[in-house]
């Protein structure tokens, strides 16, 4: 209990400031940087110490790393082998290497010179995604490729995650070396010993943990996988984030990714926040100005080197000039990944406390700065380009994904699998959610994109970005949690067109009420559909029979309502 009124203050003052960041559109990593500097042991006012909190904060890597995971499974990389894989790689590559020749040439160790290299190759997904989606160009060429590349970033950043502790051991270049080579020997084996024990054990742990149908259940065997992961790379001599990166792509080639990624998102969310709380308070506002000009030469830098590395390999590629330029200007910001690499590497003893201190001041200006970029990047990028517009191709679509929105089934019962038959027999693209994991199974076999999940979870719905859908149909038969769809549906993206599945007119009445654009109850849908038949037996026109049926729906079924309730009076 010693410790509740500095844990009060932190969540006051982070609750405050994270508000006003997300009022003002302003990414949330850069307010929980900002708590930290307002209690941090560096600035006037309340300094807020807890002895557990940097053990705490580490494991915001640990699940960082392992959503990333979930994203990047082996079939998906092996999907992005060619241009993404190839520039992704490239630029953080030729990124490290020529910011760290750079600084090496003006006077740093080696070690920290490739530290500062690695950090200055990260960009933040998030600044790149949330600027794109305000702007409206999430779906360019330029915006699609930047943000591939964006993430891909993070998958690249794994092996500093192996390398940098081992650069702060006081050796030899010989026995630094061996030490590497012994490390990189023992991350291949953690990746076979995950790889192999996910592939045998992960996909039967999560089916039978997901009969249970039980969320609390179901968020504890993602934490025992991702932590357990963790341990296994962590007693290896590697990082925590390593194993939970391993672990993540393994669960990734399941159909349990998405449920598994909204389980695990507020855990990963709320202690990537005490993570960058942690980060801004190692940040020291009286130690600038003996720095400033270092600090304005490395935001420069992180500027200059991407823009240019980017533009000039997606160009030399062959990519329009144009294209690649705004890919460059959207790649240039800092990262919250390098701010990450920076704390290992003070942890580590690799960079010292001013060069730490010049390096994240740099990322943070850069993140500022590179936002500006991101808003003028097509101004900027026409200008730069010059004569060089109608050289070049732009990206193909194949490469990229072709732009647009799927249909979202909830459910994957009889109702479900019709729909999911007639929107594959049209080559209309969809996915399915589904808490029944023998469901799962079989939509699978069926060749349908099912996967396991609780189209009412609210996280799942922010997972899989279902804003973005084309519409969304609600087929399971529970009664209250279809209710608790739809609601959830017209309260977190309204122009998203709805239509669900109702057992009767009193449960059709109540989605409609809830925001459903269509609900069709199956008793009566069954009897127009047999009325129909019997009119058309009759020689009763197919028109009029369409109307007569379509007129029923288009008023809600009251003409039978109405006739029901006469027969009651």
């Amino acid at each position: 209990m010693e410790h509740l009124a500095q844990i009060l203050l932190l969540l006051a003052v982070a609750v405050t400031v994270v508000v006003i960041f997300q009022r003002l559109r302003i990414p949330t990593s850069l307010g929980y940087l900002l708590v930290g500097v307002i209690l941090g042991p560096h600035t006037a006012g309340p300094t807020v110490y807890v002895a557990e909190f940097k053990t705490l904060a580490e494991f915001g890597v640990v699940f960082l790393l392992f959503t990333i995971g979930l994203n990047f499974s082996l079939p998906q990389l092996h999907a992005l082998r060619h241009q993404v894989l190839g520039l992704g790689t490239g630029q953080v590559a030729f990124t490290t290497a020529a910011v760290g020749v750079t600084v090496w040439l003006a006077g740093l160790p080696a070690a920290a010179a490739f530290v500062i290299g690695a950090v200055f190759a990260q960009s933040s997904t998030t600044i790149i995604g949330s600027q794109l989606a305000e702007q409206g160009e999430e779906n360019s060429h330029h915006g699609r490729f930047g943000l591939a590349m964006s993430v891909f970033q993070d998958v690249t950043a794994v092996p500093f995650l192996v390398i940098i502790p081992v650069l702060g051991m006081s050796v030899g270049a010989v026995a630094l070396g061996g030490a590497l080579g012994w490390a990189l020997v023992k991350a291949v084996l953690a990746f076979a010993l995950v790889f192999f024990v996910g592939r045998w054990l992960l996909r039967p742990l999560f089916h039978l943990v997901a009969e249970r149908r039980s969320a609390e259940v179901f968020t504890l065997a993602v934490l025992l996988v991702a932590l357990l992961a963790a341990w296994t790379t962590s007693s290896l001599g590697l990082s925590l984030a390593f194993g939970a990166f391993l672990a993540g792509m393994m669960l990734g080639e399941t159909e349990f990714r998405h449920q598994v990624e909204s389980s695990i998102r507020p855990f990963r969310d709320v202690l990537l926040g005490i993570f960058f709380i942690g980060i801004g308070m190692r940040f020291d506002p009286a130690a600038i100005p003996p720095i400033w000009h270092w600090t304005l030469l490395g935001a420069l830098l992180i500027l200059a080197s991407k823009t240019l590395i980017v533009a000039a390999m997606m160009h030399k590629s062959g990519i329009d000039a144009l294209v690649a330029w705004r890919t460059g200007l959207l790649l240039a910001v800092g990262g919250e990944f390098g701010l990450a690499l920076i704390a290992i590497a003070l942890d580590s003893g690799v960079i010292d406390e001013v060069l730490g201190q010049i390096a994240m001041t740099s990322v943070l200006l850069s993140m500022i700065a590179g936002a500006i970029l991101i808003r003028f990047n097509r101004s900027i990028a026409t200008w730069l380009a010059g004569e060089q517009l109608s050289v070049g191709r732009s990206i193909p679509d194949e490469l990229l994904g072709t732009p647009g929105s799927q249909v979202v089934i909830g459910g994957y019962g009889r109702v479900g699998h019709t729909i999911a038959v007639l929107l594959r027999s049209k080559k209309i693209p969809f996915v399915v959610f589904e808490t029944d994991a023998r469901r799962v199974a079989q939509g699978q076999a069926d060749g349908h994109p099912v996967h396991y999940g609780d189209i009412a979870d609210p996280e799942l719905l922010a997972t899989i970005h279902v804003e973005r859908a084309s519409l969304v149909v609600i087929t399971i038969d529970q009664a209250a949690m279809a209710l608790r769809a739809v609601s959830l549906l017209r309260n977190t993206c309204p122009q998203v067109p709805v239509i669900a599945r109702a057992r009767d007119l009193e449960a059709s009445s109540q989605l409609l009420d809830a925001g459903a654009t269509h609900a069709y109850p199956e008793a009566i849908e069954a009897s127009l559909r047999l009325g129909a038949t019997a009119l058309q037996i009759l020689r009763v026109p197919s028109d009029d029979i369409d109307l007569l049926v379509q007129g029923v729906r288009d008023w809600d079924y009251k003409p039978v309502i109405e006739e029901e309730r006469g027969k009651s009076a």
